[in-house]
């Protein structure tokens, strides 16, 4: 390996090297390769010499001199090296870029301080720094650790005592200037933070006296010294929190790379494996990148493993406890780190830094004068406290944008809240906190009515974890679930603008619990509490409730308050539950109902909703041209509200959702090719305002189901991998089982029977226990013609039946003439005379009542099935004079699957008489 320094040696070669013409296992080379670093000593003083390339070998990474001649000139003599420094414990992994830039303004402008938290590898820059620029100074190098000292006046005699110079009198500069005077020299003053008046004043003595020193400073904040340039220090880059990262991937990040060699070092060889990325990935972010943290988590792998280091980072300053023996003592735990910065601030910055820590994500300076401000430190005052904060390096500062936004890391917010619960106003600064997050949402919901969607969104979704945060506390025992109540109503836009719909659920219930149980009235906070709980067990199959009957509840008490707002929103919703429960009837009447509300608001597009409404349900009861009419003449009329999202009031974006509508009818009407590009053209719209609920309303309603009744099985697997993707999570498991059914159906329909109808079971059932009806006669008869294809005749006709007696039932009729057919196909798996007869007559009926829907897609798919059976009853003369004309009727979606059928069955027919 020292031969091939730097390069990977392949295991197979040093397998070939060590053991020639021999069988040797992998495990006996890794045992060797640990051997040679316990020889080496490796880890012990920080050092590694040998790295692991996962899958591939190793390679020799320490400083490799090569010599020639005889023996006596490998080995010269050591010369003095002309400083102090002290050995590099540890390489600086992922500095190179802040090295040569710290390089670079030292020896143009002499003095940089460099400025970070604790723990985030300020020293080891600085003698990496040092090592570099060594050789260009006459003189050499001082190291000087300001560490120790307790009282700054020993600055300078700490400076004097390395340098070796006599202090004869009370003031030392005139003898560290005489001896510096002719000097070219590079002094390193490391941990000036807490001496840093005595340090900026040595400094500035020392440049002003001896032109051929430079400064090299480490310290929590800046010196503020004259001519000095400070380099703030990043933390190291993480890896992001993405599925898929290969280990090479990952290793490329400098904070897994520094966990991997320190867990290395210590842990007996430890390697990264393909399954352990995403836990250590979590792990170095969740520890913000800083060096210290990381190394001492690294540190506890041996004992926890990586999966049990991350799993206890919750505790992590009781974790973080095992660092080397020989490094200073807040450098051992984590917590010491964090102690010496917090010593060293004064008792109201510690106060600010403690309440601080209260907020979970980014704060403005206004939220920080709310929560950390009180009788004790006006909030005029918390400003330039947050500035102090800033400038110490314990919270970061954000100012790209308009807006300044501040944050404590992960790590630091930890410590305070550590800080905050140790003390006696823990309490007063949760109720602020809650309080400032009450009004902040209380002004949002007004802004909703005015400000864009999307600058709405960007101005609040950062705090949805404040929110969180701010709620449970209300509602824990030490709380005030009043407060909580009040602020589960207005942060409601919040939850459906983001399409948190199972977090709106349980939250909302909590609070219209507590408020029905309560003596004070509040029927408004009612009405918002249950159309809120309504809303959000639409989509999930949590709660297998009813909505109808929340939804009736605030219609109820809109009337009573005569609020007309929320009379339309709980009349949608009272629609939108019909609709889901397959009471197609009872639909239009409320559609009905909405459209007479909405005439006495003064906004034209409530009334335009009211013929979505009506369109969308004519459609479902085999309405096809009605429900065209209402539906062109609203995406004709409605305009999007620019400053108000209708996504709230009603769920969707009204003109993705007219758009579902429309491309199932004009699929159904015969017009494939525009019915394809209406869906595409809505899924790209839905994406571009970036609303979940109606991507995946335009996704589940009609892009999946239309792509796979055109057999555009390529868009299909497209759209309900998309459908799949935004359904990961818990929160929308309706439509999640919509697109296991989906996925079935697209494994039917490419002969994969087994995984197909087996998805399509389980999603079915699925819906079935969530009581949501809608589309489900759909997927029955895909698993019925799935059955019939596997030969399982008898479920298949169970299923078929089933499908229609719900049809029959609900009036679902848009989908009736396809469960006609299907149950044709059926029955033709049956004894083949009486099969046919009865077949015949199912195909017939289907072809009536689809001219009578004017569902001309419906006509010909089962107008080609009763052709192919008269033409295997020999009677091909009369299924070409079946098919043909009607064929004929359509010009356009030749290339759909139907239309190719057809074409094909009427090639075969032409030749015959």
């Amino acid at each position: 390996m020292v031969e091939h320094a730097g390069e990977v040696a392949d295991k197979d070669e040093l397998i070939a090297r060590v053991w020639p013409g021999l069988t040797v296992e992998d495990s006996n080379l890794r045992a060797q390769i640990n051997a040679v670093r316990r020889a080496l000593a490796e880890g012990g003083t920080g050092e590694n010499y040998i790295v692991t390339v996962p899958g591939r070998g190793y390679r020799f990474v320490a400083t490799v001199v090569r010599f020639t001649g005889d023996a006596a000139q490998a080995f010269p003599a050591v010369p003095h090296k002309g400083h102090n420094f002290p050995d590099r414990l540890s390489r600086p992994i992922g500095r190179a870029d802040i090295v040569a830039m710290v390089c670079s303004r030292l020896q143009r402008g002499r003095f940089v301080t460099i400025v970070g938290p604790g723990g985030i590898g300020k020293t080891t820059v600085a003698l990496a720094v040092a090592d570099q620029l060594i050789a260009s100074y006459r003189d050499g190098g001082r190291f000087v650790d300001l560490a120790p000292l307790n009282d700054p006046q020993l600055v300078p005699s700490a400076l004097a005592s390395v340098l070796g110079v006599a202090i004869r009198s009370e003031n030392p500069y005139p003898a560290l200037a005489s001896f510096l005077r002719d000097k070219q020299m590079l002094l390193l003053f490391d941990n000036c933070e807490h001496v840093l008046l005595a340090a900026a004043a040595l400094a500035e003595e020392l440049l002003k006296r001896a032109p051929g020193v430079h400064i090299l400073a480490t310290s929590r904040e800046p010196l503020r010294a004259e001519d000095e340039r400070v380099q703030r220090l990043p933390p190291l880059e993480t890896a992001p929190a993405e599925a898929g990262l290969t280990v090479m991937e990952a290793l490329s990040y400098p904070a897994v790379q520094l966990f991997v060699e320190r867990a290395a070092a210590s842990a007996g060889g430890y390697e990264l494996k393909d399954e352990d990325v995403p836990t250590v990935t979590q792990i170095c972010r969740r520890l913000d990148g800083i060096a210290l943290a990381i190394e001492l988590a690294a540190c506890r792998v041996d004992a926890f493993g990586v999966r049990g280091v991350a799993s206890r980072l919750d505790d992590r300053f009781h974790l973080l406890t095992r660092g080397r023996r020989t490094a200073l003592p807040r450098h051992q735990t984590l917590r010491a780190a964090f102690d010496w910065s917090y010593e060293l601030l004064s008792e109201i910055e510690r106060v600010v830094m403690r309440r601080l820590g209260i907020f979970v994500g980014r704060f403005t300076m206004e939220a920080a004068a709310a929560v950390a401000g009180d009788a004790r430190i006006i909030p005029s005052e918390v400003d330039g406290l947050v500035a102090d904060l800033v400038e110490k390096s314990l919270v970061v500062a954000d100012v790209g944008g308009t807006t300044v936004y501040y944050r404590l890391t992960d790590t630091a917010r930890a410590y305070a809240l550590k800080r905050l619960t140790e003390d006696d106003e823990a309490q007063a600064v949760r109720r602020r906190h809650a309080l400032y997050q009450l009004d902040r949402f209380e002004r949002a919901h007004a802004e909703w009515e005015t400000r864009p969607t999307t600058e709405w969104l960007s101005a609040h979704a950062a705090q949805i974890d404040d929110i969180r945060s701010a709620l449970d506390w209300a509602f824990s025992p030490s709380g005030d679930v009043g407060l909580g109540v009040e602020l589960t109503v207005a942060a409601g836009p919040l939850w459906f603008e983001m399409s948190l719909m199972e977090e709106c659920r349980t939250r909302a219930e909590r609070a219209l619990t507590t408020l029905e149980e309560s003596t004070t009235k509040d029927d408004r906070r009612r009405m918002h509490l249950y159309a809120a709980v309504a809303w959000s067990q639409m989509y999930t199959t949590a709660s297998a409730r009813d909505t109808g009957v929340a939804w009736t509840t605030a219609f109820e008490i809109a009337e009573g308050l005569d609020d007309t707002d929320y009379r339309l929103r709980a009349l949608w919703g009272m629609w939108a539950s019909r609709v889901n429960r397959g009471k197609f009837g009872e639909a239009l009447v409320l559609a009905k109902r909405f459209s007479s509300v909405a005439q006495n608001t003064a906004d034209i597009n409530d009334r335009l909703l009211g013929d979505r409404l009506t369109g969308a349900t004519l459609h479902f009861l085999g309405r096809q041209s009605s429900a065209r009419q209402h539906i062109e003449r609203m995406l004709a009329r409605y305009v999007t509200p620019v400053r108000r999202s209708h996504a709230v009031r009603f769920q969707f974006d009204q003109r993705v959702t007219a758009r579902i509508t429309l491309a199932r009818v004009l699929w159904l009407q015969g017009f494939a090719d525009q019915a394809l590009r209406c869906i595409e053209i809505n899924v790209s719209e839905a994406l571009s305002i970036n609303h979940r609920l109606s991507l995946c309303n335009a996704l589940a309603q009609a892009a999946c189901p239309v792509a796979l009744m055109a057999g555009d099985l390529l868009a299909a697997e497209r759209y309900t991998k998309m459908l799949l993707d935004q359904t990961a999570s818990d929160e929308l498991d309706i439509w999640r089982a919509y697109g296991r059914c989906f996925e079935g159906e697209l494994n039917v329909k490419r002969g994969d029977l087994a995984a197909g109808l087996q998805q399509l079971k389980a999603g079915i059932d699925e819906l079935r226990r969530a009581r949501f009806v809608q589309y489900l006669t759909t997927f029955l008869g895909a698993l019925a013609e799935g059955l019939a294809v596997a030969g399982d005749a008898i479920l298949a006709e169970a299923t078929i039946d089933e499908a229609i007696g719900r049809s029959e039932q609900s009036e679902e009729r848009w989908f009736s003439p396809e469960l006609l057919r299907i149950k044709g196909v059926v029955g033709l798996q049956q004894d083949a005379i009486y099969a046919a007869g009865k077949a015949e007559e199912d195909f017939q009926e289907s072809i009536e009542l689809a001219r009578t829907q004017e569902a001309l897609a419906w006509e010909l798919r089962t107008t080609t099935c009763l052709a192919r059976l008269r033409r295997d009853q020999g009677r091909a003369g009369d299924a070409y004079e079946l098919l043909s004309p009607l064929y004929s009727r359509f010009n356009e979606g030749y290339e759909t699957n139907d239309l190719k059928a057809a074409k094909s069955l009427l090639d075969e027919l032409s030749g015959h008489p």
